[in-house]
């Protein structure tokens, strides 16, 4: 008689609240330090794992996240991320370029190039020591390049936010520098996927001619027919099938770039973009799938990456220290480095063009999900996973602390541009839960 499998059920009874009372907590308790909650839920994550649970009493760590559990954590978790996608598509509002487009693109696209740039040099450097076995040079290179360049629109948000900066003119300009700078990488990060998944060149151009397809059709055919069904659904429709209908839809978009070759979030993200603004049943059903998916759902992501995060992989050799070192460096440098100049070249004065240059440097949750997306193609291995998890940490910690100080004795003025219009308010909610 075959042996009868566990019932995953139970120990997710006892992991899934464990986990979302102790990301609440560890996020409320980063919060009182001054820090984003995301660096707080990224530290719980990584505590669970085996760098510190799984290394002090790895009993417990097992009956808590058993093998037979952990796959459909990493489900329920992947869910909440295909959500928050969803949202931070929806709430990127590229209006917010409006009196700051060419200073943002300036910093966004420094911001970019030159992470690109030492990042390559850096992956040329570390292929030998971190690239999994078989993985070629190309895919692994570009992945790192494009994983130095990233920036957190939600993170950024939230510490604007929360040091009444959100509607200066730094705030502003930061926003939307974020927001160019998190679509551009995004399409980096497709075009990265599409050559990893592929098997020659022809390959990865007609993936590329299906992703672009795809986001014409999503432009031209669905946006206005989500426009249209969005005003009638003001007049016909309930609350819960507007939820049903985006869910649904967000689904379907993520599916359909999962079977193209470019990852199911980027449909989630393209969904929310594609979204119309403005409708109150729609921001009704956006703020409820935001209150369940962000604090209930999104930590068992957080958790899931702490499992593959283990120090320990790092601590027998100073080298893959040194190498970690070398990462950090070239992360602050690119990002930091990127944004201060490009904002000094367009006329900021040097305090403005530090604390840009400081704010890109956030990375928080959107370079958790780049990294998990590398990890899952094989184009990075856990000790180098590891590396850039403490990067995507340490870059997000340092971020107000350095505002902290560039900013000390500034009375900042309103941005009279985007002050009152109300075309932040969705942005400022998605800074609020995250």
């Amino acid at each position: 008689m075959a042996a009868v499998a566990p019932d995953p059920l139970t120990p997710l009874l006892v992991a899934v609240p464990v986990v979302i009372l102790a990301c609440r907590a560890g996020a409320q308790l980063l919060r009182r330090l001054g820090q984003p909650p995301v660096v707080g839920e990224i530290l719980v994550g990584i505590l669970f794992g085996p760098s510190l649970l799984g290394w002090l009493w790895p009993g417990a760590q097992t009956w808590l996240f058993p093998q037979s559990a952990l796959p459909y954590i990493g489900v329920l978790g992947n869910i909440g991320l295909l959500v928050f996608m969803f949202l931070v598509g929806l709430e990127l509002d590229l209006k917010s370029l409006r009196g700051h487009s060419r200073t943002a693109v300036a910093v966004s696209q420094a911001g970019i190039a030159l992470p690109l740039l030492l990042g390559t040099l850096l992956a040329l450097g570390m292929y030998g020591d971190f690239a999994p076995s078989g993985t070629e040079k190309l895919p692994f290179v570009l992945f790192i390049a494009v994983s130095m360049s990233i920036t957190a629109f939600p993170v950024l948000a939230r510490i604007l936010t929360d040091r009444g900066l959100y509607r200066t003119r730094v705030g502003a300009l930061a926003m939307a520098s974020a927001a160019v700078d998190d679509v551009s990488a995004w399409c980096l990060l497709a075009a990265v996927v599409a050559v990893t998944k592929s098997n020659s060149p022809l390959e990865a151009l007609t993936t590329a001619g299906y992703a672009l397809a795809f986001a014409a059709v999503m432009f031209l055919v669905v946006r206005p027919l989500l426009a249209r069904w969005a005003a009638r659904a003001e007049r016909r429709y309930a609350d819960t099938v507007v939820l049903v209908v985006l869910f649904s839809g967000l689904s379907l978009a993520a599916f359909a770039t999962d079977r193209i070759g470019v990852h199911a979030l980027f449909g989630a993200f393209l969904f929310g973009v594609v979204t119309p603004r403005g409708s109150r049943r729609i921001e009704v059903t956006a703020a409820r799938m935001r209150a369940f998916a962000v604090p209930v759902l999104l930590p068992l992501f957080f958790v899931s990456t702490g499992l593959k995060t283990d120090v320990g992989l790092l601590g027998g050799s100073g080298t893959q220290w040194l190498w970690a070192g070398a990462v950090l460096a070239v992360a602050v440098a690119g990002k930091w480095g990127g944004g201060t100049l490009a904002a000094r070249l367009s006329g900021r004065d040097w305090r403005d063009s530090m604390s840009l240059g400081a704010l890109m440097n956030c990375r928080g949750l959107t370079e958790l999900i780049v990294l998990n997306i590398g990890l899952g193609l094989g184009v990075i291995g856990p000790e180098l996973f590891t590396v850039l998890v403490l990067m995507a940490l340490l870059t997000t910690a340092m971020t107000t602390p350095a505002l902290t100080r560039i900013r000390k004795g500034i009375d900042e003025e309103p941005e009279r541009e985007t002050a009152g219009t109300g075309q932040d308010e969705p942005a400022l909610e998605i800074a609020r839960t995250r």
